[in-house]
């Protein structure tokens, strides 16, 4: 089986007060972040040459970026080859949500699990 999932490409979750909640990691985890939040930059195991990141951000709690999730959180995985992934996900019968986004930050796609929270998934750019 090829390599689905490669990293975690993001941490994002729902809050009531996103800056207060910013200063409150910075404050007490170290996790400096501006507005949107925050990046942990690694390299990856299996090719050392390439820097990758992990994304953290707080949302306010009426963001609608989550639905149709009803969940408070969301979490963005890295995969190497979005579009085949995207063709072979909904072969197997996994609910996709909307369409596939090419920006210059990667190409995004989303998924339901089986308990209905939204799955991002990232294809970093090519560089």
């Amino acid at each position: 089986m090829k390599k689905r999932v490669i990293g975690i490409g993001g941490i994002f979750f729902k809050c009531k007060d996103n800056d207060k909640m910013r200063e409150w990691y910075t404050r007490h985890l170290g996790i400096e972040s501006e507005s949107w939040g925050a990046v942990f930059k690694w390299r990856r195991h299996d090719k050392p040459e390439e820097e990758t990141y992990t994304a953290w951000s707080p949302f306010k709690g009426d963001t609608d970026y989550f639905s149709p999730s009803e969940h408070d959180y969301m979490i963005n995985y890295q995969v190497e080859n979005l579009e085949e992934l995207l063709k072979t996900l909904k072969a197997e019968g996994v609910q996709i949500v909307g369409e596939m986004q090419d920006t210059e930050f990667g190409k995004f796609g989303w998924i339901l699990d089986p308990e209905g929270r939204k799955i991002e998934l990232w294809e970093p750019p090519r560089k």
